[in-house]
């Protein structure tokens, strides 16, 4: 088997000491390291974008394209707002992100059995950051791998440009991962546990010839809005941005 999970408020908490701090993005966002002008433009972005994304009575085709045009639209906001790799790390160091209790256990259980950790993130922060954050955490172990957008950086460490394919929530699958050298080493792995707390999340398997996939959905708001949804797209729905224990006890079992 190996293991496919969202990084974002799926490995992490969607609330921190009462505050929503829904992802390393919006971390960057509300903490200002940018220009004075960068919050206002990026959450004007997601004003837009963020309702697209989770109707679901808008065909998929078109809220894919609306996902594509947002983070086209913010990747060149950032170069305009002067991201540097230093923002990452203070994004990173700041302690607001915080990994779900058990995570670790989950991640080292899998390390023990030789099991594949594959993560895939569509954050506005790509890959790097994603790393440093596993760095700090020690569970950056080398059975972990991360597939997520990337940057290219001046000499100066300021972003230049996004390379391209733009991985964004709603087309996140492992074909993407055919990129990278983890596909030689889950290409006959099949047999998938799936975690994400989007709804285009179950999509990440995609793609890939698997023979059986167990997908747990995180529903850490709008529950009453929408559980019906998940409830269809996830074989599992866990409720209250609650800690890794359901996770960890099943992938016990499964081993």
């Amino acid at each position: 088997m190996h293991v496919l999970a969202d990084f974002d408020r799926t490995l992490t908490y969607d609330i921190v000491d009462g505050r929503t701090r829904s992802s390393l993005i919006a971390i960057l966002r509300q903490e200002k390291y940018l220009t004075p002008d960068y919050p206002e433009k990026a959450r004007a972005l997601k004003d837009k974008y963020l309702p697209i994304e989770y109707d679901f009575s808008i065909p998929l085709a078109e809220r894919r394209k609306a996902m594509e045009e947002w983070w086209k639209k913010h990747f060149e906001l950032l170069r305009e707002s002067k991201l540097n790799k230093k923002d990452l790390e203070s994004v990173v160091s700041s302690g607001i992100v915080q990994l779900r209790d058990g995570v670790s256990n989950f991640v080292n259980y899998l390390q023990k059995f030789r099991i594949p950790f594959v993560v895939m993130s569509a954050t506005g922060l790509g890959g790097e950051t994603v790393e440093m954050f596993f760095k700090k955490e020690k569970i950056f172990l080398e059975n972990v791998f991360v597939v997520a957008n990337s940057f290219d950086w001046d000499k100066e460490g300021y972003i230049i440009k996004v390379r391209k394919p733009i991985i964004h929530s709603l087309n996140k699958d492992e074909t993407a991962i055919q990129e990278f050298p983890v596909y030689e080493k889950i290409r006959e792995r099949k047999n998938i546990l799936l975690l994400g707390d989007n709804p285009g999340d179950p999509g990440m398997s995609e793609g890939f010839d698997a023979e059986n996939v167990i997908k747990i959905g995180f529903l850490n708001e709008k529950v009453e809005e929408n559980l019906k949804h998940y409830e269809e797209v996830f074989d599992v729905v866990l409720l209250n941005d609650p800690p890794f224990d359901f996770v960890v006890e099943l992938l016990k079992e499964i081993v």
